[in-house]
């Protein structure tokens, strides 16, 4: 992933800000999602199990844009021919990236957890947090979570999924 040395822009010697760390790596975790997808990975292996970190990091937000915008890919890009990767691929990009699972660390923002539960589905989604990696050095995170998950209006079989239903399954624990 990305450090403070990767600049934000080409003209620049580092990132500023912290940019790097606050949407440089979401935007690589969409990158590395985008790469799995156009790879062919769940046409090769439809029962991969990946999870991914905060709820498909770019990936939810920008369901209306990846949709239309994969479905001609190579009509901007002149120098590249895609039409048999379109081909190739047995759905619509876009359709790919619900095959991921993901996990809850977004810092206790709601709105976002709300998105990506409707994106992926309660039965993709995993409890997590940031934690260490807020200002209570992991308290805050790990509350923020939960507070989230409790004021969700699910239903208590979905909420138990995410919480440990989904990890369960997926690690083949009892």
């Amino acid at each position: 992933s990305r450090g403070a040395d990767f600049a934000d822009y080409k003209s620049e010697s580092k990132s500023l800000y912290e940019i790097w760390q606050v949407l440089g790596w979401p935007y690589e975790s969409s990158v590395a999602m985008s790469r799995l997808v156009f790879a062919g990975l769940f046409d090769r292996h439809p029962d991969i199990k990946i999870i991914t970190h905060h709820l498909g990091a770019m990936i939810p937000y920008f369901e209306g844009r990846l949709g239309p915008g994969w479905d001609q890919l190579g009509s901007r890009t002149s120098d590249e021919d895609y039409s048999l990767l379109l081909k190739k691929l047995k759905k619509r990009p876009v359709d790919y990236f619900r095959m991921f699972y993901a996990d809850t660390a977004l810092g206790g923002a709601r709105d976002a957890t709300l998105l990506g539960l409707k994106f992926f589905g309660a039965e993709r989604v995993l409890f997590a947090t940031d934690a260490p990696f807020d200002p209570e050095k992991g308290s805050a995170f790990i509350r923020w979570g939960i507070e989230v998950m409790e004021s969700l209006d699910i239903t208590p079989a979905e909420r138990q999924a995410i919480y440990e239903g989904n990890a369960r399954r997926l690690l083949k624990l009892k």
